[in-house]
């Protein structure tokens, strides 16, 4: 298993558009705050523009994702980012206008282009051969991650050190970039003829709906909404826990560029070779780890052991993110790739609201490192639902079928074929 598979011209044009579409999302939370915060009530009205930034992620998620033509995405993809940088461009213009009209654009910024993600990673995998499929999931999350590094420094430079209308317009501007970059690359993945892979399993799935089809990999998107819960707590805990530990404060972004960056490490180590075991017990022994590693950082006092539990839980969860994707290539087939991907995408979006939720409704009421501990009870037992939801569909659900060639491919590592993604060979 090599990185050398999935390094083509198109795949490294496709990494600049997928920047373009990424960095936004990950600047969206602290922008909304730097951008209102000098106004009365500025930190709740930015929470509140957040809350509705993510509300419209998981609503146009599933919807938007839904409607991607496999063989015509660009088009839709395309519609969705420019409605994302009219919702950026509309609160970097008007940052004094009413609140009702701020929380319509952040909601627009959210939900516009939600369905980007999930299409975009279709069209990656079937820009390399079918076997390097892990590796291309593997080199899209260390970019992911690196996007996610980054755009903290970012914000905060350009809203302090020069204005703070400036990171909604700037991530107006990258998603506008990536709409025109998708002309650089194919319209979809399964343009090869009428009679192509999306249409054949369109018209196996006849007798069976999209909705239908993709609640069977609800086992799926149960663990990946877990997979997230620990980042909440990571992230909306922690600067409590180091008041609680007598620790600066200041500490809380530094320990998160730890876990970022162990992130990015762990998604490159997972693509340099193929795995042992199914891809349900791998996400679980991964997801043990990584709720263990975070049960460390509740308990700890220091902050070198909070950095060491922190990078642990960040090389594990890339590769527990991993492996649900594989899992859905295996779960779906290839026309519903693109939703699976954006409903997963709404999925985990929940489930990083329902943990922080959880531990703000804890908060008041009990130490930082009990609201940390019960998120991780939280996160153990939507793992388990999910591995026995998996286990006990194995493999024979309607549709895993067409699909499995795909995910043969992610979870055991076996080539398929002549090489090439079955869907559509792009």
């Amino acid at each position: 298993m090599s990185y050398r598979d999935i390094v083509s011209r198109r795949v490294l044009t496709w990494a600049p558009v997928a920047v373009g579409a990424r960095m936004p999302v990950a600047m969206a939370p602290l922008a909304l705050v730097f951008l209102v915060r000098e106004r009365p009530g500025g930190y709740s009205l930015g929470a509140a523009l957040a809350a509705a930034y993510v509300i419209g992620e998981i609503t146009g998620a599933p919807v938007l994702g839904m409607r991607l033509a496999p063989r015509r995405a660009r088009p839709h993809l395309a519609a969705g980012l420019l409605a994302g940088a009219a919702g950026f461009a509309g609160l970097g213009a008007f940052p004094g206008a009413p609140t009702a009209a701020l929380m319509a654009f952040a909601f627009l910024a959210g939900a516009g282009p939600a369905a980007a993600p999930g299409g975009l990673r279709t069209l990656l995998t079937s820009l390399v051969p079918a076997h390097a499929a892990p590796q291309a999931l593997s080199a899209e999350s260390v970019l992911t991650f690196g996007v996610w590094a980054v755009s903290p420094a970012t914000v905060t430079g350009l809203a302090l050190g020069a204005d703070p209308r400036l990171p909604p317009l700037l991530a107006a501007a990258l998603m506008a970039s990536s709409a025109a970059g998708l002309w650089s690359l194919p319209a979809g993945w399964a343009a090869d003829g009428p009679d192509g892979p999306a249409e054949r399993n369109a018209r196996d799935g006849a007798g069976a709906s999209k909705s239908r089809l993709l609640a069977r990999a609800w086992p799926v998107y149960v663990t990946g909404a877990a997979s997230l819960s620990l980042l909440a707590l990571a992230e909306l805990v922690l600067p409590a826990l180091l008041e609680q530990r007598g620790i600066g404060v200041g500490w809380a972004g530094p320990l998160l560029t730890v876990m970022a960056a162990a992130s990015a490490v762990g998604a490159f180590l997972y693509g340099l070779r193929s795995w042992p075991g199914l891809l349900r017990t791998r996400s679980a022994v991964l997801m043990t780890g990584m709720s263990a590693a975070v049960a460390v950082v509740a308990l700890i006092p220091g902050t070198p052991g909070i950095a060491a539990a922190l990078a642990v839980a960040g090389l594990l969860q890339s590769g527990a993110m991993l492996t649900r994707n594989l899992s859905l290539r295996e779960v779906l087939p290839p026309h519903l790739l693109a939703a699976g991907y954006s409903v997963m995408y709404a999925a985990v979006g929940a489930g990083y609201a329902a943990t922080g939720s959880l531990a703000g409704a804890l908060l008041p009421h009990t130490a930082p490192s009990t609201a940390i501990l019960a998120g991780v009870v939280l996160t153990l037992l939507l793992t388990a639902v999910g591995w026995w939801g998996e286990r006990r569909a194995g493999r024979s659900a309607p549709g895993a079928g067409d699909a499995l060639p795909l995910g043969a491919a992610g979870a055991e590592g076996t080539p398929v074929g002549g090489g090439r993604d079955p869907e559509g060979g792009l």
